[in-house]
């Protein structure tokens, strides 16, 4: 009898079903209310990085780069049964390993405590607790009418 085990595989990109059913699974409805958005945002990654059991989607992770000087990691997603399973270590870590050599690793997460501690525990630190203090992040969200309007 051959074993099931979770595979993680790189550059491949789950269908809009999938991709539907996956951040509904974690609630990130604010994704899987435009789901041409939704897939156009994973299609234009430079990596996505997923996890599959008997071909069902698990998790997937992917990041936004220019290779050299940032790599953005941006959706970290794990259906709710397997986190704290390693899933989701073994996704950044698939995710971010072309761009190790990049200065810049950076995410933007909510404050829900066990992001932090997850997170940490891969080597990223807040922003206020690096360094010297002399770093600043700023970020702008567009709401649905504002980016309408453009």
């Amino acid at each position: 009898m051959a074993s099931h085990e979770i595979v993680i595989t790189a550059d491949e990109r789950p269908s809009r079903e999938e991709l539907l059913t996956l951040y509904d699974a974690v609630g990130w409805t604010s994704y899987t209310t435009d789901p041409d958005a939704l897939e156009a945002a994973v299609d234009g990654s430079t990596r996505v990085v997923t996890a599959r059991y008997d071909g069902d989607l698990l998790g997937l992770a992917r990041v936004l780069s220019d290779g050299a000087s940032v790599a953005y990691l941006q959706d970290v997603l794990v259906r709710p049964e397997l986190q704290r399973e390693g899933v989701g270590r073994a996704l950044v870590q698939a995710a971010m390993e072309p761009f190790a050599h990049v200065r810049q690793q950076v995410l933007l997460t909510d404050d829900e405590p066990g992001q932090r501690s997850f997170y940490e525990s891969l080597g990223y630190a807040e922003i206020r607790d690096h360094g010297d203090g002399r770093l600043r992040a700023f970020v702008r969200f567009l709401g649905p009418s504002a980016v309408a309007a453009d």
